[in-house]
C-alpha cells in the first residue's frame, strides 16, 4: 500500500508507475492523515458512499476499512489502473470510469458522497447534482476555500451569490475547517475547505426556481426589476412589463433591491408567483381553444 502521508513517497510512486499530475483534473492529494479522518468522520454512520475523484486511494482505503461500500468515480486512467490493483480484491469496491459528469446518471445513487473535488468542476458539480434532483443526505468535500464561502453564504454578505441559493434550496452547509496549501502534495497556490452538507427536510422547488435565480444574479449592477423583466420576457407572456410589477408587489418587492441582499425564501416566492401565472395561463388558453375562440391569450 503506498504512504499517502508522504509527499515523497507518493512522488516515488507516481515516478515509478510512470504516471504524470494533469493539471486540467485539478489533481491534489491530501497528505494530512488527521484531515483525511476527520473528513470521513464528519460522513456518520453509512453503508454505502459515492467517492468523487478517489486519485490514488487515501481515503477510498479508509472507507473500505471501515466496511463502507465505495462506488468511486475516476477520470484519470493512470489512477483507475493504480485504483484497480488496490482495490480488486474489495467486494465492497465498485469503480466508475471516466468523467463524473458524464457517468454520474448511469450509476444507482447512495445517500452520501465524499470527494476531494477539482477546483475548477466543484461549483459545477455542485449544480449539476441539485439542479437534476440528485440529492444526499449528507456530503462532505473539500474544496477551494473561497468556493467553500460561497457555498455557505448568507444573504447580503460579500460571498453571497446564485451557488449561495443554491446550496440552500436544499442542504444545511457547514464549512468545518481551513485546509492549508501544505496539506496537499502537489501544494495548490490557495487555501482549501471541509464543508459539510446536510440535507433539509423540504426541499420541493418550482422547475422554474435554479432558471429564475441564476438571471436574477445574472448582472449583478441591475436592480431586481430589470433582470426580473429580462427573465419573464424569456417566456410565454405578452405583457412582460405589467406580469414584472405584479410579481414584485405580489412579494413585497419595489423592484430596487439587488439580488445579493435576498434570502432563498423571497426567489422561491417569486419562482411560486410566475409559476402561478403560467398555469393560469395554460389554463385560460386551454378553455378558448375548447370554446372555439382559437384566441391566444397572453396577457396575464
Amino acid at each position: 500500500m503506498i504512504n499517502f502521508n508522504s509527499a515523497s513517497a507518493i512522488k516515488t510512486f507516481l515516478e515509478q508507475e510512470g504516471l504524470g499530475m494533469q493539471k486540467k483534473f485539478g489533481q491534489n492529494f491530501l497528505i494530512n492523515p488527521a484531515i483525511r479522518q476527520s473528513l470521513i468522520d464528519e460522513l456518520g454512520s453509512v453503508d454505502e458512499v459515492w467517492e468523487v475523484g478517489p486519485g490514488l486511494g487515501a481515503m477510498t482505503s479508509l472507507l473500505l476499512d471501515k466496511g463502507i461500500t465505495v462506488r468511486a468515480f475516476e477520470i484519470d486512467k493512470g489512477f483507475i489502473r493504480v485504483l484497480k490493483q488496490l482495490f480488486c480484491d474489495y467486494e465492497k469496491f465498485h469503480l466508475v470510469e471516466g468523467d463524473f459528469l458524464k457517468t454520474w446518471k448511469t450509476q444507482k445513487q447512495a445517500q452520501f458522497l465524499l470527494g476531494n473535488l477539482p477546483y475548477n468542476i466543484a461549483a459545477v458539480l455542485i449544480a449539476e447534482l441539485t439542479e437534476n434532483r440528485c440529492l444526499f443526505e449528507r456530503m462532505v468535500i473539500t474544496v477551494q476555500k473561497e468556493v467553500a464561502l460561497r457555498m455557505a453564504a448568507v444573504a447580503g454578505s460579500n460571498d453571497y451569490s446564485s451557488l449561495s441559493v443554491l446550496c440552500d434550496s436544499v442542504y444545511k452547509v457547514k464549512p468545518l475547517m481551513t485546509i492549508r496549501p501544505s496539506s496537499f502534495f502537489p501544494q495548490p497556490n490557495v487555501d482549501s475547505m471541509g464543508v459539510l452538507f446536510e440535507k433539509k427536510k423540504e426541499v420541493l422547488y418550482p422547475v422554474l426556481f435554479y432558471p429564475l435565480v441564476r438571471a436574477l444574479f445574472a448582472s449583478r449592477r441591475k436592480t431586481i426589476r430589470n433582470n426580473l423583466l429580462n427573465f419573464i420576457s424569456s417566456l410565454s407572456f405578452a405583457d412582460h412589463r405589467q406580469l414584472c410589477e405584479f410579481i414584485l408587489k405580489e412579494n413585497g418587492l419595489n423592484g430596487n433591491e439587488r439580488a445579493e441582499k435576498l434570502g432563498t425564501e423571497v426567489f422561491l416566492s417569486i419562482a411560486k408567483s410566475i409559476e402561478k401565472c403560467e398555469n393560469e395561463y395554460k389554463d385560460v388558453n386551454s378553455r378558448k381553444y375548447s370554446e372555439g375562440t382559437g384566441e391566444d391569450t397572453k396577457s396575464l
